[in-house]
């Protein structure tokens, strides 16, 4: 009795390993695409901007969801479509980036709320989360690093400063230098796990 059930944890264990490379294998993948087709995601983010705004305003006109919550979902969309102006150039201290954080803390407080408060069955709390509240943002967090590899152009968003450094081309590597985005932070876990393979001859 006890082998099976010892047998159970260990695969429980190596089901949770394989999620977890699979989730990896498979942001890592959607990161690339971003990276190499960044105007087709903007078009593709605006979709999903407008899908949720048609969802929010159904559950206002066909279901009993209060309206705070609608109302935050919303403006919420309102901030995200912000960050549409300057796509791929995403700047993490730029006003709409922190109020696009901030609403989707608020997002999911009133919606933890309401939740807590009045039952649904759990397919549809998990359809709200996952329309409402996570498509969105998560396609904003896998675009992080679409800016790391788009060419340098006169468009660029950038204060110019005056100086020996402010031509394009400079500008350009300096930024190149501090990656931040999602793929930099694979390559760094890929560095710091995997052992480097060197070729001799």
């Amino acid at each position: 009795m006890w082998f099976i059930y010892l047998l159970s944890w260990v695969a429980l264990a190596i089901q949770i390993c394989l999620v977890t490379l699979s989730l990896a294998a498979g942001l890592y993948y959607l990161a690339e695409l971003v990276e190499e087709y960044t105007v087709l995601t903007a078009k593709f983010i605006k979709i999903l901007l407008i899908f949720t705004t048609v969802v929010f305003i159904g559950l206002i006109l066909f279901e009993d969801f209060p309206y705070k919550v609608t109302v935050v979902g919303l403006c919420s969309n309102a901030v995200y479509s912000l960050l549409l102006n300057n796509f791929p150039f995403i700047e993490l201290t730029s006003p709409p980036f922190i109020l696009g954080c901030i609403m989707v803390v608020v997002n999911h407080f009133f919606a933890f709320q309401y939740f807590a408060t009045v039952w649904h069955p759990f397919a549809e709390v998990l359809a709200y989360f996952t329309v409402c509240l996570w498509l969105v943002p998560f396609s904003f967090f896998v675009s992080l690093s679409a800016n790391e590899n788009i060419l340098p152009t006169t468009t660029e968003p950038h204060q110019r400063t005056g100086g020996d450094d402010d031509d394009l081309v400079s500008n350009y590597f300096k930024k190149k230098s501090k990656r931040y985005g999602l793929l930099s932070a694979f390559d760094f876990l890929k560095e710091k796990t995997l052992p480097s393979r060197t070729k001799t001859f």
